[in-house]
């Protein structure tokens, strides 16, 4: 169960790491392209949500590798389901019921990793 953490969280905060990293860093203009919300969100909120990812994926990784506070790194994996659901409901506001597929891929992740963190509690 600790490989299968591990494989799960290590994916979970490189991708989190960069999208969290792309909404922190870039401007509205550079974000437009690949995230057509950013137009509809007030860009504060884009970044604390980009904020909340680079987070999750820290608290994903440093708890159980140092072995201090293990049981954050399910505390990070549930923030990040539930991020993911305000991303789902935010396409189905919009109207991009066709675009949920990698949210649902990433809460479904997210979900495991929960389940997987147990292992450290």
């Amino acid at each position: 169960m600790k490989v299968a953490f591990w494989v799960l969280a290590g994916l979970l905060a490189l991708f989190y790491l960069y999208a969290g990293g792309k909404k922190v860093a870039q401007s509205k203009e550079r974000l437009q392209p690949m995230m057509g919300w950013v137009d509809t969100v007030p860009m504060p909120l884009v970044r604390v949500i980009g904020a909340l990812e680079i987070l999750g994926a820290i608290g994903l990784i440093l708890p159980p590798l140092t072995g201090i506070a293990a049981g954050l790194a399910i505390a990070a994996a549930a923030g990040l389901v539930l991020v993911q659901v305000g991303g789902i409901a935010l396409h189905l506001s919009r109207g991009e019921g066709r675009l949920i597929g990698l949210n649902i891929g990433l809460l479904a992740a997210a979900a495991v990793t929960v389940w997987l963190g147990t292992a450290f509690v």
